[in-house]
């Protein structure tokens, strides 16, 4: 598996005539990538190492592409989800598919490309048994990572889909799938086809590793070929035939994004509100009950004298009595 077949729905980075034209350029890259493949591996066969070597260098160039094609799928997906992997715990099939998926077709292309380098190296310099030994593990290493990923996309889950959306998907996976597979087991044989020899150039290459390896490009070709229709066809549906699960991590960014907030900044400031609230609330209430202990403590101190002899302060003035008024008048 060397490209990620649309998941779930049409991908919503960017806006959509830019979207559109990127994703017509991705699919376009990978089929002349596998294009790439198929004509470096068919140089293989050649009898002159001349031709062998040149067929590496176009091998090389073919998987370079293909990870450029894997490194925008996996930024795409990501800023599907505005960058928030913590979304990732609120959905497997994010992390599972849209994350997994692209990751391990990058690492198994870098792998494979630095095993197919050291056989070019062989090749102009002269046989090393480190680099042969080097080469046929990593030859082996990327195409496992890619059948990994090919297992990973087979995961994809629709809560309602349309039944040539699903066909369309099904007969792009498939072809990744068997040539990821065709690509590994290639691998493994190619180590009982190589006893470190620069005499031939199939002791460098072992035959049956490029004829299968020849095979996986030629299905990684027809996988490529199909991607494009369906990506066509997606773009012509807008995404319509795919309906995203209920629940997942795009309709939680969805409900966050109605408010114009990113999510994490969002749950943060909620976050800390909540705990501004209740730290203010808890120093009131201690304030209160200091207060409330220390007025109990001074009545608690108080001689019954002292209670006696305090008057309020805000008791009034006695008012002059009006009949004695009356009377020292009467006598004056």
């Amino acid at each position: 598996m060397v490209k990620l077949a649309t998941a779930r729905e049409s991908r919503t980075y960017g806006p959509r005539p830019g979207r559109n034209r990127w994703e017509y350029i991705n699919a376009a890259l990978y089929l002349f990538a596998a294009i790439l493949l198929v004509g470096g591996f068919l140089a293989q066969l050649s009898p002159t190492r001349l031709s062998a070597k040149s067929g590496l260098a176009v091998v090389l160039i073919g998987l370079v592409l293909i990870t450029l094609v894997n490194t925008h799928d996996l930024v795409a997906h990501m800023a599907g989800i505005d960058y928030c992997f913590a979304l990732m715990e609120f959905d497997i099939q994010l992390a599972l598919v849209e994350f997994a998926v692209p990751l391990s077709n990058i690492l198994g292309s870098i792998l494979t490309f630095i095993g197919v380098l050291f056989f070019l190296i062989q090749a102009e310099r002269g046989y090393s048994y480190r680099l042969e030994k080097h080469a046929l593990n990593t030859l082996i290493a990327g195409p496992a990572c890619w059948a990994l990923g090919s297992i990973h996309n087979q995961c994809q889950i629709y809560e309602r889909s349309r039944g040539h959306v699903q066909i369309l998907q099904k007969t792009v996976q498939l072809p990744f799938l068997i040539g990821s597979l065709l690509f590994l087991v290639g691998g493994v044989v190619n180590r009982n086809d190589i006893y470190g020899s620069m005499h031939t150039n199939f002791k460098i290459l072992g035959r049956r590793w490029i004829w299968l390896s020849l095979s996986g490009s030629l299905l990684f070709l027809i996988g490529g070929l199909l991607n494009l229709v369906k990506v066509f066809k997606m773009q012509q549906m807008d995404g319509m035939g795919l309906e995203k699960l209920r629940g997942g991590a795009q309709e939680r960014l969805g409900r966050e994004r109605e408010g114009q907030v990113p999510l994490i900044l969002e749950d943060g400031r909620r976050r800390k509100l909540d705990e501004d609230k209740r730290a203010v609330s808890e120093d009131t209430r201690r304030r209160e009950q200091s207060e409330e202990g220390m007025q109990v403590s001074e009545d608690s101190t108080r001689t019954p004298s002292e209670e006696a002899r305090q008057v309020p302060a805000s008791m009034p003035a006695p008012s002059p009595t009006p009949y004695k008024d009356v009377l020292v008048g009467s006598r004056s």
